[in-house]
């Protein structure tokens, strides 16, 4: 028998989260807004680490975190069930205590020098392999660094690099033999930003902030390799990979509040003497939305779940990131058109999301990447159909 349903303690995890977004969370909304039509940030730092200790006090820290270090280790599911409830609101908020999964592969002096300051949030990371000239293809990265001594030197340019303005250090890919490339010549560097590396905002359509990172002659220790030398494609794949299923699961939060937007104000406007809910245009609209987030939600749950048991998700963690990338951008463009005029003002936060989604169809693996994957996996037999369970 399958079952769906969470436990007792899974459902109350959810509602207190759910509680905790709606309470404490979406009410800064309009302040978001009017700060981010001033050009500045969104919450400014005091505001986000006041949020994150409230969470805190609530248990909330390290959703992800190993018990070890102080964190919840809630699990794949319930970590993607979470992202849905924070999805919710455009505020840019996210639970403390976490740090990006590869660093977990720090040896003893890296831990105490990088993943444990970051998971207790006094540091904070970056993550660059990204290149002008190697977006999707990752094995094109030209970042070179080259040995000299006891150190390693760092030359070249990474971009769209999130968190890279921010950040005191990054993981940065740099091949350190040529002639193997992505198989076995690319090492991943611990490098913190007082070792000379500098970064600059790229101003984009949404309010996804990423930077350029410029390694001009960045002399790094060999103590700052993370994990293996010439591993660091392998590790870069994990890192991509293993946070593929959350991308959908943020996605639906959104699409689900959006929804409710659209269910509300369709109620309540009227048009040619009725409410424009009892049009069909405007109820296949909602059908189709509310289908279409629900195929999401159970493409994503299923990745997530193949991450929990250990099984291969990367087949599953594509058709959900794929998946939930579309349907964000065509429920918001319903809701928006449902809103008519009003949704294209900026006096809602649906034009907003409108630019911060269509950002889904393109980080972490573009729509067309993921479907030269899918279509890759079944052409050469790597996944079959009609395989669930498998």
């Amino acid at each position: 028998m399958v079952d769906f349903s969470l436990n007792d303690e899974e459902r109350q995890i959810r509602d207190t989260v759910r509680t905790f977004i709606t309470r404490e969370v979406v009410p800064l909304e309009p302040e978001v807004l009017r700060n981010e039509r001033a050009g500045r940030p969104g919450l400014e730092p005091d505001v986000l680490a006041d949020l994150r200790a409230k969470a805190r006090g609530a248990g909330f820290w390290g959703v992800n975190t190993p018990e070890e270090y102080g964190g919840m280790n809630l699990g794949a599911v319930m970590s993607a069930i979470l992202a849905m409830e924070t999805g919710r609101t455009f505020v840019p908020f996210s639970f403390g205590g976490s740090a990006d999964n590869i660093l977990y592969g720090c040896d003893e002096e890296q831990k105490q020098r990088y993943l444990l300051p970051t998971i207790e949030g006094e540091r904070r990371s970056c993550f660059a392999i990204t290149e002008p000239g190697a977006g999707s293809d990752a094995r094109n990265i030209r970042t070179r660094a080259v040995r000299d001594g006891g150190d390693w030197v760092i030359n070249g340019e990474k971009t769209f690099i999130t968190n890279g303005n921010e950040a005191d250090f990054v993981m940065v890919f740099a091949v350190t033999d040529p002639e193997k490339g992505a198989d076995g010549g690319v090492t991943c560097f611990l490098v913190d930003r007082d070792m000379g590396w500098k970064s600059e905002p790229i101003p984009t359509m949404g309010q996804w902030g990423p930077a350029s990172l410029v390694f001009d002659d960045v002399r790094v220790p060999a103590a700052n390799v993370l994990g293996e030398l010439g591993q660091g494609f392998n590790l870069a794949m994990r890192w991509i990979g293993q946070g593929r299923y959350m991308i959908p699961a943020r996605a639906i939060g959104s699409a689900e509040r959006l929804l409710q937007m659209a269910v509300d104000y369709a109620k309540i406007r009227q048009s040619m003497g009725h409410p424009i809910a009892d049009y069909q245009a405007i109820q296949w609209q909602i059908a189709d939305s509310a289908i279409d987030i629900e195929s999401t939600k159970w493409l994503t749950l299923y990745a997530a779940w193949r991450v929990q048991q250990g099984l291969d998700a990367r087949h599953a963690s594509s058709l959900a990131k794929l998946d939930g990338a579309v349907m964000a951008n065509q429920v918001v463009d319903r809701v928006l058109q449902i809103h008519g005029g009003m949704g294209y003002t900026k006096e809602l936060p649906i034009e907003r999301w409108y630019r911060e989604l269509r950002l889904l169809r393109i980080f972490e693996g573009t729509d067309e990447i993921q479907r030269r994957t899918i279509a890759r996996n079944l052409l050469k037999g790597h996944v079959r159909l009609g395989g669930i369970g498998e």
